[in-house]
């Protein structure tokens, strides 16, 4: 079912962060969390340093009413920097590859710092800036086989 959750960004804290709450939420990670360890190398794409190889690449938390917050951890070693303003994305989590597609082709109309839907190793991914400085993110999971 189609839903919509809260993506966080860290810079190497996350861990710290969502186990910080899921104790004040008093719940359990959706999933266990993923490091970047855990991701298939990339033909072309350098090497994970050691120090990046435990840090989350993602985790999901329910909160209140149904909500979801996620998070990952940002990259020095990637060139990522985390400022306010990045350190948060609305994730959509549509039924169908047709729907994402949709979403992101309205919503990174005029925008920036896309990555059109296309499919990853958990499933069908993308993301975009709005035009109003909105981050968006696509995710349709793959189905268990």
């Amino acid at each position: 079912m189609a839903n919509v959750s809260i993506y966080l960004n860290f810079m190497g804290n996350a861990d710290s962060a969502f186990n910080h709450y899921k104790k004040v939420f008093r719940t359990e990670f959706s999933t266990p969390i993923m490091r970047m360890k855990d991701a298939p190398p990339r033909d072309g794409a350098p090497p994970l340093p050691e120090a990046d190889k435990n840090k989350v690449m993602h985790v999901a938390l329910p909160i209140l009413g149904g909500t979801q917050i996620m998070g990952t951890d940002m990259l020095e070693s990637m060139g990522h920097k985390l400022i306010e303003g990045n350190n948060f994305t609305i994730s959509l989590n549509p039924d169908t590859k047709a729907e994402a597609d949709r979403l992101y082709k309205e919503l990174s109309e005029g925008g920036t710092e896309t990555v059109p839907p296309h499919d990853e190793f958990w499933g069908y991914w993308g993301t975009c800036k709005d035009r109003f400085g909105i981050r968006w993110m696509f995710n349709v999971m793959k189905q268990p086989q």
